[in-house]
């Protein structure tokens, strides 16, 4: 016979706002934000940290929301892509990766915004290199990374002027 696993209350922040979940204190912070939370932008792709689609920023570091249990949250703060909007208007990161081609059947597209975000909060006029270097681990099958390059790069000169 197997114990029943306890559950708690884990309270953190999330794009600005306090929340309190009632979870397992193991259980994935990628599945509370999805099926507690109700936030669909960080995906399941791998559930082993390999392709970056379920990426957050907690407590300013860029991290897979599939390899953090959620009492590891307990207390922090967590940007997830549904926190880059303003006012249900697209960031000029989120609109710069629209018009340049970068998202095209959106699995990945939420974890390669918040690490391109996460590059241009740590360097606002990143090489290309750079550029390659802070996307690196987001896995996408789709577009080749070029357009995706070339809207972190558009991003950076819009937030420039």
């Amino acid at each position: 016979m197997t114990t029943p696993r306890a559950t708690c209350d884990i309270t953190f922040a999330v794009n600005g706002e306090p929340r309190t979940v009632h979870a397992y204190p193991m259980e994935r912070l990628l599945d509370v934000l999805r099926h507690h939370l109700g936030l669909k932008g960080p995906k399941e792709g791998c559930g082993e940290g390999e392709c970056g689609s379920c990426s957050v920023i907690m407590d300013g570091t860029l991290v897979n929301s599939c390899l953090i249990p959620v009492l590891q949250a307990q207390g922090s703060k967590i940007t997830t892509v549904e926190g880059l909007a303003n006012d249900s208007h697209l960031s000029r990161l989120q609109q710069t990766i629209l018009d340049c081609g970068g998202a095209q059947c959106g699995i990945c597209t939420p974890g390669i915004l918040m690490a391109a975000h996460h590059l241009l909060n740590k360097k606002p006029k990143p090489s290309a290199e750079q550029i390659k270097e802070g996307l690196s681990g987001n896995l996408c099958r789709c577009t080749g990374y070029a357009q995706i390059c070339e809207a972190v790069a558009e991003g950076a000169r819009e937030a420039a002027r």
